[in-house]
């Protein structure tokens, strides 16, 4: 086991390991630290603990210092810095007429490098765009390309749910999403009902997929045959998956009826799901496009 602080540069960012030595250290300070960019001033995600030593990327390295009052006022006026830089880095666009669109700009903490992130349609050569920032700024420059799903992780914004999107304020990393998740979960297949602000397939559909797997192996599938526990016999007409209750379509003397019971009140033969999509031949085609282009790797925290 070996003594670690995580530490996170960005909201919603990836968390980093570092050594927090003999440093008085405790959740939401912030710590100046060494990473590939440089020097970096970040925010500690929680109380130093012990974690396993293969668990952490070696080697590790040490807190610099507990950020200062100094340290603390250089964070705010890079923040400033960024603002104008991104303002620039807008006209110099226009200037070059490139096709790109500029997501923000970063400051590293010790100003050795400005990051410009971005996204387009395919490459870009901005070879000319980066010789005319370094000429304005006077330091090294960066441009990164990223995807539609870091650039709404940048920007934020209110999901369908009404709530502020996940990316932006807890989900550190993009976790594999696929239209098996939506199914599992009985929800519409409509590709505008299960797309995020990204146009991504929602990051939420993985949310609760453990649970709807394992509620959904419980239950019959409509269509199937049962018995019930007073020993009528009848056709599934629906479930609910939440509740664990199943609909049966049931003769009672000589009329059908739908009776709901209980799904422990019920014998059954358990078969594999094999859910069919109510959904068009056009709409498949779009979730499969969705789904694909679905890279779930981030490119903003390469520290």
């Amino acid at each position: 086991m070996i003594r670690v602080i995580g530490v996170r540069f960005r909201t919603a960012g990836k968390v980093y390991y570092f050594d927090p030595g003999k440093l008085d250290i405790k959740k939401n300070d912030h710590v100046i630290v060494e990473t590939a960019r440089g020097i970096e001033y970040g925010t500690v995600v929680g109380d130093p603990k012990e974690e396993e030593e293969d668990k952490v990327v070696q080697p590790l390295k040490a807190v610099l210092r507990v950020a200062t009052p100094k340290d603390d006022e250089q964070e705010a006026s890079n923040k400033l810095r960024e603002k104008e830089a991104f303002k620039i880095c807008l006209e110099k666009i226009r200037k070059h007429d490139l096709q790109m669109k500029l997501i923000d700009a970063e400051y590293t903490f010790d100003n050795n490098k400005v990051l410009f992130y971005f996204t387009a349609d395919g490459r870009i050569d901005f070879r000319e765009l980066v010789k005319d920032l370094a000429s304005v700024f006077k330091t090294r420059i960066e441009l990164r390309q990223i995807g539609v799903r870091d650039e709404t992780k940048i920007l934020g914004g209110i999901g369908i749910c009404g709530r502020p999107l996940c990316c932006h304020t807890h989900l550190s990393e993009f976790a594999p999403v696929s239209i098996k998740m939506a199914k599992e979960q009985n929800l519409s297949l409509n590709p505008t009902k299960i797309s995020g602000v990204c146009g991504r397939l929602m990051c939420c559909l993985k949310n609760e997929e453990e649970t709807y797997e394992e509620l959904n192996r419980r239950l019959p599938n409509v269509g199937d045959f049962v018995t019930t526990e007073d020993g009528l016999k009848g056709e599934v007409h629906s479930v609910n998956v939440l509740r664990q209750l199943v609909k049966v379509i049931v003769d009672v003397d000589d009329e059908k009826e739908i009776q709901e019971y209980k799904v422990d009140q019920l014998r059954f033969k358990r078969k594999h799901k094999n859910r069919k999509m109510d959904v068009s031949e056009a709409e498949l085609k779009e979730l499969e496009k969705l789904e694909k282009q679905d890279s779930n790797k981030s490119k903003l925290d390469d520290n």
